[in-house]
């Protein structure tokens, strides 16, 4: 089949035979990869050596098209699926049992530990497919990891209708990050970035703009909250700096969400850490999402919401064939131009 893989560190290439991957698990079906798009962590694993191994195919934010009918299996041939990446290893680790995948020691995962979906085919468990309604798009629906990455962060909070929220950081996960805090009952949702283009965005999603890059975003916040500051709050870029503008904007008793990976050492003083104690605040890690209990998980919630009031087409700036591969992941390394989300299309 084709394939876009990574050769050696910030190598890659087009390869028309590469054989498609061998099942991960027994339930698994055979599906034809629609679309895949390109996450933030793809970069360091291409072009900065965290590759797990070489060759790899990466890709684990992915939409497609069952291939197969196989006997037994509630899905058949012609649905489309959205994936979830992750593949548990042992079922005797207690986060299987309760549902709490992104917390199990031993997991296989597409695009990373294992071929993933910048390719035509792969084979994925039963378990991990979500059925498409017919209202999505089947290239908006390669979003649903990131939004189901954002939701299961909004979800860490008690967001409470006519809450103020803020995200720092626009790109893709933040923008969802905002809409899911509107849809959960916030009346006012800040949105922090330094580039123009995704304040834009997040404007035309209904979210309140600050560039940060112009004005000191925690003054700007309790400004414009009469010095009350936010009561949700998410963390969604990675920096240092931001991680404190992210504790010094919240309210008291308000909550915190750090979303981005670190970039770099975090380090915080003593006037700052006493003001977390003071003003009680909570403070929560996050990490992928949840695809249990069925019906009310992260995943399904996203694909009821997306293309209804949760809007992706605006976030995405490029739609590209596999072929075009090593070129715009160039491109996105170099910051050649502005990529907002980079989306395969594979097979839609």
């Amino acid at each position: 089949m084709k394939a876009l893989v990574l050769t050696d560190n910030k190598e890659l290439e087009i390869r028309s035979d590469h054989p498609i991957a061998d099942a991960p698990t027994e339930d698994s079906i055979l599906v034809k990869v629609a679309a895949c798009g390109v996450c933030g962590s793809d970069i360091p694993r291409g072009f900065g050596g965290k590759a797990y191994h070489y060759p790899l195919v990466m890709g684990h934010e992915f939409s497609g098209v069952v291939a197969e009918d196989k006997e037994g299996s509630e899905f058949k041939k012609g649905d489309r699926v959205a994936i979830f990446p992750l593949i548990p290893l042992n079922k005797k680790e207690p986060a299987y049992h309760t549902g709490d995948w992104a917390q199990l020691k031993e997991y296989d995962y597409f695009g990373s530990r294992r071929d993933g979906a910048f390719s035509e085919y792969l084979r994925a468990p039963e378990t991990n497919l979500f059925k498409i309604p017919a209202h999505v798009d089947t290239l908006h629906a390669s979003m649903t990891e990131p939004a189901a990455v954002a939701l299961h962060g909004v979800r860490k909070m008690k967001v409470q209708a006519g809450h103020v929220g803020v995200v720092i950081g626009g790109g893709p996960i933040g923008n969802m990050c905002g809409q899911w805090l509107k849809i959960h009952g916030c009346e006012k949702v800040f949105l922090t970035d330094v580039d123009e283009r995704k304040l834009a965005l997040a404007e035309e999603m209904g979210l309140i703009p600050i560039n940060s890059a112009k004005t000191d975003p925690v003054k700007e916040v309790l400004k414009l909250t009469n010095n009350e500051g936010a009561q949700n709050v998410i963390e969604a870029c990675g920096l240092p700096q931001t991680f404190l503008q992210a504790l010094a904007i919240a309210s008291r008793a308000g909550e915190v969400v750090f979303m981005g990976n670190i970039m770099g050492q975090f380090s915080i003083d003593e006037k700052a850490f006493s003001s977390i104690l003071r003003r009680e605040l909570s403070v929560y890690g996050t990490w992928n999402s949840k695809i249990f209990p069925k019906g009310t998980d992260d995943w399904t919630t996203v694909l009821q919401y997306m293309d209804k009031q949760l809007v992706v087409a605006p976030l995405i700036s490029d739609v590209v064939s596999l072929e075009e591969g090593p070129e715009i992941f160039q491109s996105i390394v170099n910051r050649s131009r502005f990529h907002n989300k980079v989306i395969f299309n594979i097979n839609s």
